[in-house]
């Protein structure tokens, strides 16, 4: 039985990450922040020569956007530096490792979608730190596995869903922006797409997200209509009506060339969106 630790488990993602790598007969350690800092190389070396996983898959990260843009070297510490230390654990007990990595290391000024190996230029502090821990994960560890997603979704913890459907349920105005687009992703399908890219043992830079493209104001109108509120209004505004610490890309979709090549694709946003709305609308 393959070994995996998972750092970062007990986040939206990483819980789905264990939960998938389990149902494949993975033997998982989870691991997070109270068990494991990151930012401890000492300890990051010490439990992984313990275990001596066959793949790390480095969920931890901080992922408050506004906060990086506040604390950049907090940012850094964490999802960069951080991340490098999984990656070097990794490599020195021979194990693969993947890296969970965001569509913010692009500024999101072309419109076409971004490639895999389209050249990254971090839109904020958030995406800065990532491309850190890119750029460090690949230096030390050629048995890297390299995944951006984008605006992910899950039952549990806040997320733009459950955001949108409290503020209709309780009467409040919505004005969601129209200038910003990406993909909508459910950490479901991409835990799974994470384990059949793991078993694939293709090393690369990946592309993982759900079908298509919209943007937050449109996420907005299908995630209301699937939960039956469809005479709810929602006044569209620009990034620039909605000031924020950080400034996120305003088109960063992801093209997903290099898993679709060995047949991992993920389903369309939109049946992604529905499905969830059907089981876990408040």
């Amino acid at each position: 039985m393959k070994k995996a630790i998972v750092t970062g488990a007990d986040g939206l993602l990483g819980r789905r990450v264990v939960a998938a790598l389990r149902a494949a007969d993975y033997d998982v350690t989870g691991v997070d922040l109270d068990t494991l800092d990151i930012t401890d190389f000492a300890a990051v070396r010490r439990m992984f020569a313990d275990i001596a996983p066959d793949i790390a898959i480095n969920c931890a990260a901080w992922t408050d956007v506004d906060g990086c843009a506040r604390d950049p070297e907090r940012a850094l510490r964490v999802n960069g530096y951080g991340a490098q230390n999984v990656a070097v654990a990794s490599a020195l007990v021979s194990s693969a490792v993947v890296q969970i990595s965001s569509n913010e290391v692009f500024d999101g000024q072309q419109t076409a979608p971004y490639r895999e190996y389209d050249d990254t230029r971090a839109a904020n502090p958030y995406g800065y730190s990532k491309l850190t821990a890119e750029r460090g994960v690949v230096a030390v560890n050629p048995r890297h596995f390299i995944v951006r997603t984008a605006w992910l979704f899950d039952e549990n913890g806040r997320n733009f869903i459950h955001a949108i459907l409290n503020a209709a349920q309780s009467g409040k105005p919505l004005r969601v922006v129209t200038d910003e687009v990406a993909t909508p992703t459910y950490n479901v399908d991409l835990a799974t797409a994470l384990v059949a890219l793991v078993d694939s043992g293709r090393y690369g830079v990946y592309h993982l997200t759900n079908g298509g493209a919209c943007s937050r104001y449109d996420f907005a109108r299908h995630v209301l209509d699937c939960a039956g509120w469809h005479d709810t209004p929602i006044t569209p505004i620009t990034l620039a009506d909605w000031p924020r610490d950080s400034t996120p890309p305003p088109h960063a979709v992801l093209a997903n060339t290099s898993a679709a090549a060995i047949g991992i694709t993920l389903r369309d946003w939109q049946s992604a969106v529905a499905d969830f709305v059907r089981q876990h609308a408040p």
